[in-house]
């Protein structure tokens, strides 16, 4: 699987470049996702296999077309709050265990980035197109929990909100994507 784009980029302020999208930056675990005939591969950016620890994506992913791969971030939610706290630990749990936590404290896939749609790679696309593509999946396949699409804006007004009110629940802050 390939990583992120190399379209992103970090900035001095918060103020939302021309020519530019924003998207949330969540406080969990990136990781890249693939599914490929029934078979989930999950892994950190340190390469982490991180199936055995999150039971409730593995099943989630019968929700996926075959062979598509997926850049984002695995988020636990607690009290209205992301929970990295929550995180830790699951590379350690397997079976039984992981399930007691994924049933306490549930992950969520937050999808920021398209990498492969039914086999065809998408990571060459200008950002308008595969941004798109993952909409559509989430439309075309009524994708439920665990998955999450990340919102993305070109309007300043939003940026601020984000950075804002956002915070509050956790959120790390913006990363601005080339259009």
């Amino acid at each position: 699987m390939d990583a992120a784009r190399a379209d992103a980029r970090r900035t001095a302020g918060p103020a939302l470049p021309d020519g530019w999208a924003a998207e949330v930056k969540w406080d969990g675990w990136r990781a890249l996702l693939s599914w490929d005939v029934g078979h989930l591969v999950l892994r950190s950016r340190r390469g982490a296999d991180l199936v055995p620890g999150f039971p409730e994506l593995r099943s989630g992913a019968v929700q996926l077309p075959d062979g598509t791969a997926l850049d984002g971030e695995v988020v636990v939610w607690e009290s209205g709050r992301l929970a990295f706290e929550r995180l830790q630990g699951r590379l350690q749990r397997r079976g039984a265990g992981a399930a007691r936590l994924a049933e306490q404290w549930p992950a969520h896939y937050v999808v920021f980035d398209l990498l492969r749609l039914e086999g065809t790679d998408t990571t060459t696309w200008p950002y308008r197109r595969p941004r798109a593509a993952p909409e559509r999946l989430f439309a075309e396949q009524q994708l439920t929990a665990p998955w999450a699409l990340c919102p993305s804006t070109t309007d300043p007004a939003t940026v601020r909100e984000w950075l804002t009110s956002w915070t509050t629940v956790g959120v790390e802050g913006v990363v601005y994507k080339r259009l």
